[in-house]
């Protein structure tokens, strides 16, 4: 993948020591094409899109519609009105826990390693609404157990699911869970920030009613984010926010919302970065998910070989790189894993993740105190891998 690296700013800087950037599960780097898009916004139509009939409101209008296609496209999605732009995927299922409408006893249904963003919005329903919240335990090896899903999924109103854990790498069977809550009535959101980035979410395909992702994960700006959803299914949830922008028309007396997905999209919009993400979208697809796994899978079976033998090391889902896409996360008993991540950067310029990566939840209920994970993407290189691997064997030595 050497002919991406040059879309990169950051790895073709002029450095003594090139820095190996293997943090991509918290925040991917950006490639040109994305800032470029952005900039020219800045530079060329800076004003709002939707509002103002001249020229640069006008362009902007058409830049933001475009990316909302761009996005569609990208989710296989059947009409681009189903794409709602948010700022990341805690707003997207945030918006969607107040919007449901929960009644008291409705269930809610998610897994053991979900990202707080995809638990305490559930737990704060649950507070306020009288709710009620059950998990499905992964297996031994942190798979997910399908035959415990189908013995709690009856009765369910939501299940609620991280597609790929940021915490070990793992997807789930999504088009089993899927056809089997849908056979019991239950919706499903699928919390796809970890998985849009390296596969292919084909929306119609799985038939899941509402998707998350954020833009930050898949090359996109910070502070973007999407909420697909069946239309019919958006058109019949009152809107999380409200004011400018999402309404037909007011008087003193009452409104008249607009349509999904403007209903959903309240004030001023962060305009560049939804052109950002729309471009984001295009240089994934253009990169090809077969692409990115096929890198991915190379780098995390040669990190995985080389790591294992080290006795104090302790590799946090399943042993087979295969099923933990591009992410190697691993702790040693005893060892301040923040130490470890600090000694990597400052020895090695090599910058992973330290602590419980917003999946507080699970390490708590292990007992375990943090971790340290390497996640790569496409734009790696095995060069990049070895070094990250030497330096952890000779920091290893020292716990």
């Amino acid at each position: 993948m050497h002919e991406y690296r040059s879309d990169f700013p950051l790895l073709n800087a002029d450095n003594a020591i090139p820095p190996v950037y293997f943090d991509n599960a918290c925040m991917s780097l950006k490639p040109r094409r994305v800032l470029d898009a952005m900039n020219t916004y800045y530079t060329e139509y800076p004003a709002c899109a939707g509002r103002s009939s001249h020229r640069l409101s006008e362009k902007a209008t058409q830049k933001v519609t475009e990316a909302r296609k761009h996005v569609a496209r990208f989710l296989n999605s059947s009409r681009e009105e189903e794409v709602v732009f948010v700022r990341n995927t805690t707003e997207a299922i945030n918006l969607l826990a107040y919007s449901l409408n929960l009644a008291p006893g409705d269930r809610i249904l998610t897994s053991d390693k979900e990202h707080n963003s995809n638990l305490v919005p559930w737990q704060i329903a649950c507070e306020r609404r009288g709710a009620v919240h059950s998990i499905v335990r992964s297996r031994e090896d942190g798979t997910f157990d399908l035959e415990a899903f189908r013995t709690l999924v009856p009765g369910a109103k939501i299940v609620s699911m991280v597609h790929t854990s940021n915490l070990d790498g793992v997807s789930i069977p999504a088009k089993d869970i899927i056809k089997i809550a849908h056979e019991h009535g239950a919706l499903v959101i699928l919390d796809a920030a970890q998985s849009a980035p390296h596969q292919k979410i084909d929306v119609q395909d799985l038939d899941v009613d509402f998707v998350a992702l954020s833009g930050h994960k898949m090359l996109g700006p910070t502070g973007t984010g999407v909420l697909y959803g069946k239309y019919e299914l958006l058109q019949g949830l009152q809107p999380f926010l409200t004011g400018g922008d999402t309404v037909e028309y007011t008087t003193y007396e009452k409104h008249v919302m607009l349509p999904t997905p403007e209903k959903f999209e309240a004030g001023l919009q962060d305009y560049a970065g939804i052109i950002g993400l729309g471009e984001a979208t295009r240089y994934v697809q253009k990169v090809g998910f077969a692409t990115i796994q096929a890198r991915e899978l190379e780098l995390n079976a040669f990190i995985t070989n080389e790591l294992k033998v080290i006795p104090a090391i302790r590799i946090i889902g399943p042993q087979d790189p295969a099923l933990r896409s591009g992410i190697f996360n691993f702790y040693m008993p005893g060892v301040n894993m923040h130490q470890i991540a600090l000694m990597l950067d400052e020895t090695a310029q090599v910058m992973i993740r330290s602590g419980q990566h917003c999946v507080h939840s699970w390490f708590k209920d292990r007992g375990i105190e943090n971790s340290a994970r390497i996640s790569v993407y496409f734009y790696n290189t095995v060069e990049e891998a070895k070094r990250c691997v030497d330096a952890l064997k000779k920091i290893s030595l020292l716990f």
